[in-house]
């Protein structure tokens, strides 16, 4: 899963990788729903955090 990505990547790839908005990541890492963090104003988000988060939303429905 996410084999073509970078091991961080950031909120553009990772809204390509979930294909969700820029608004709807933005809450899930201001949340802390999705682990990221800044780097300055930046925000990266490691590849595992992503896969973490697709489980866990599995787990859920």
């Amino acid at each position: 899963m996410f084999e073509n990505y970078d091991d961080i990547l950031n909120v553009e790839e990772a809204c390509e990788a979930l294909k969700i908005g820029y608004n709807a990541m933005y809450e899930l890492l201001n949340t802390g729903k999705l682990r990221g963090y800044r780097n300055g104003r930046v925000w990266r988000i490691p590849k595992a955090a992503l896969v973490e988060y697709i489980r866990e939303m599995a787990k859920m429905s």
